[in-house]
C-alpha cells in the first residue's frame, strides 16, 4: 500500500507539471496575440503591458524548472517518467524564449507606430505567418497534453511554410529599401518582427520534437522532416 500511495503521489506531481506547462503555453499565446494587436492598431499601452508581463513567463519557467529538479532528486524517475520530466524542462525553455520574441514584437511595433511609419502592405503577410506559428504552438501543446506524435509531426511540416514566408517578406523588404532609402529604418523594424515570428516557429517545432522523444524515446532534433514523420508514424 505504501508503494502504491507513493506512485499515486508521483503521478499527481507529473500531471501537475503537465498542467502548468499548458498554463504557461496559454500565457505565451496571449502575449503573441497582444503583440500582434499592437502592430495592427498601435495600442501603446498594450505594448507596454506585453513588455511588462514578460516577467510572468520568466517566473513560470523558473518555478516549473525548480519543481522538476526536486522531482528528479526525490523520485529518481526512470524510463518514460524521466522522459516526461526532461520534456517539461526543454518545453518551458522554448516557451520562455517564445515569450521573449513576443516582447520583441511588441517593442518593435510600438517603435513603428511612434515613428509614424507606413507599413500596411507588409502587415497581411506578417499576420499570416504569425497565425501559422500560433497554430504550431497550440498543436504542439495539444500534442504534449495528449501524447500525440501525429500532431507533433504536423508542426514540423508547418515550420517549412513559416521559413518560406519569412524569406518572401525579407525579399520584399530588401526591394523597398533599395527603391526608397527612406524606408530603411521602418523596414529594419519590420524585419525584426518577421524574424521574431520565424524564431517562434522554430521554438514550436522544438516543442513538437520533444513530444516525439517523450512518446517514442528517440531524439529527433537533427533529422529531416520526412525522417521525423517516419519515426512518428512507425510502430513501437
Amino acid at each position: 500500500m505504501g508503494n502504491e500511495h507513493i506512485s499515486k503521489r508521483f503521478d499527481a506531481e507529473l500531471e501537475g507539471l503537465r498542467s502548468r506547462v499548458l498554463q504557461m503555453g496559454g500565457l505565451v499565446e496571449q502575449q503573441i496575440m497582444r503583440a500582434m494587436e499592437v502592430l495592427a492598431y498601435g495600442d501603446i499601452a498594450l505594448a507596454d503591458q506585453v513588455i511588462a508581463d514578460d516577467h510572468r513567463v520568466n517566473a513560470m519557467e523558473v518555478g516549473i524548472d525548480d519543481d522538476c529538479t526536486h522531482i528528479i532528486a526525490r523520485r529518481q524517475p526512470t524510463a518514460s517518467d524521466l522522459r516526461m520530466v526532461m520534456a517539461v524542462v526543454k518545453t518551458i525553455t522554448d516557451l520562455e524564449r517564445i515569450g521573449d520574441e513576443a516582447q520583441k514584437i511588441a517593442r518593435m511595433a510600438k517603435q513603428l507606430h511612434q515613428s509614424g511609419a507606413r507599413f500596411n502592405h507588409q502587415l497581411a503577410d506578417i499576420r499570416y505567418a504569425c497565425n501559422i506559428t500560433l497554430d504550431m504552438i497550440k498543436t504542439s501543446l495539444d500534442a504534449f497534453a495528449r501524447l500525440d506524435v501525429s500532431g507533433a509531426a504536423k508542426v514540423v511540416q508547418q515550420d517549412a511554410e513559416v521559413d518560406a514566408r519569412f524569406r518572401a517578406i525579407l525579399r520584399q523588404l530588401m526591394t523597398f529599401m533599395m527603391e526608397d532609402p527612406r524606408t530603411i529604418s521602418a523596414s529594419i523594424d519590420i524585419l525584426f518582427i518577421a524574424k521574431a515570428i520565424e524564431r517562434i516557429g522554430d521554438h514550436a517545432k522544438n516543442m513538437s520534437e520533444y513530444v516525439v522523444y517523450l512518446v517514442k524515446g528517440k531524439d529527433v532534433r537533427h533529422i529531416t522532416a520526412e525522417e521525423l514523420v517516419k519515426v512518428a508514424t512507425s510502430a513501437d
